[in-house]
């Protein structure tokens, strides 16, 4: 069974690629920053900022919400929890449909939470499964992976199912900026099967036609630690095809939803990682965000703390074997 590789000391320089994706840089990408930041931290999760205005503690947000709205107190909860997780936990997704959701003061939400987990030291992915025809990828990529993009992030979530044309903007602009993606291959919500695991002609699932197909999108875009810059969301809810998934993309940096609220644990997702604990991050929102409620308690800082230590040793424990 695998085991995580655990360090000491402060956060690695990263050194950002240069270059296309048309050849190996030999430069650090994203990726490897991740790696180095969950080996220092010894703590392969990712803090999923998932954040509506009910899942706040009322007491809380009162005061935020009378002076300047739901988008004030969401801005507050999420700064508290990036600082006080900042020594726990290397990485932070924002789920973008959350923001979205509030208008332009929720969008503005957003990149000031993006802005504020980048400045605490965090790897940021925004969630927000874009994707569409090569101009206008181009232009989702432009926003979040180019070099000077006005809401810069260190991954985003692709949706790949336009084809090779319509992930190929956000590839050069990994390969120009070092930034990285995570392309949808097996999600976890429950009807995910109706589409990704309908039998292909040769009998093998569509889920892992697009696994290879991603492998190989990302085969020059390679980093130090051995993974490459594009990446793959694995639903933590589907272990076995996680572990098939795993088996298929070794070079393959894994992110892997569904931890906690939606069922997984660390055993059961054991096999989405490499033999040496490496290859994968896990997301918990609402186990980490909401775990006040669950406690009963108006402290939402230190239940989070209490829910990330107790999410860090299962995981740990998994690795371990």
């Amino acid at each position: 069974m695998s085991r995580l590789t655990l360090r000491g000391g402060g956060p690695a320089p990263c050194r950002v690629a240069q270059g296309t994706a048309g050849g190996r840089t030999g430069r650090t990408f994203q990726v490897d920053r991740l790696i180095r930041a969950i080996e220092e931290k010894g703590n392969p999760t990712a803090l999923g900022l998932d954040t509506r205005l009910e899942y706040l503690p009322a007491a809380f947000a009162r005061p935020y919400l009378e002076a300047g709205g739901a988008a004030s107190a969401v801005r507050a909860f999420n700064f508290a929890l990036l600082e006080a997780l900042r020594d726990l936990i290397p990485c932070v997704k924002v789920q973008a449909a959350y923001y979205e959701l509030m208008g332009a003061s929720g969008v503005a939400c957003m990149e000031e939470t993006l802005a504020e987990a980048r400045r605490l030291g965090y790897v940021v992915i925004l969630d927000a499964k874009r994707g569409d025809i090569g101009a206008t990828a181009a232009a989702y990529s432009e926003a979040y992976l180019a070099e000077g993009a006005p809401a810069p992030v260190d991954f985003l979530t692709v949706n790949p199912y336009f084809g090779t044309d319509g992930v190929q903007p956000f590839l050069e602009d990994c390969g120009r900026s070092g930034r990285g993606l995570f392309v949808l291959v097996k999600t976890s919500n429950p009807s995910s099967g109706e589409f990704q695991d309908v039998r292909m002609e040769d009998g093998q699932p569509l889920f892992l036609r697009v696994g290879r197909s991603t492998a190989r999108w990302g085969e020059d875009l390679m980093g130090e630690m051995g993974y490459s810059a594009v990446g793959a969301v694995v639903g933590a809810t589907y272990p076995e095809q996680g572990a098939m998934l795993r088996r298929e993309m070794p070079r393959t940096f894994f992110l892997l939803p569904g931890y906690g609220a939606q069922g997984a644990t660390g055993r059961s997702l054991a096999g989405c990682f490499d033999s040496q604990g490496r290859g994968a991050v896990v997301n918990a929102s609402r186990s980490l965000i909401c775990a006040h409620k669950k406690a009963g308690t108006e402290d939402f800082v230190s239940a989070a703390r209490d829910e990330a230590l107790r999410m860090r040793e299962d995981l740990r424990q998994a690795l371990r074997g």
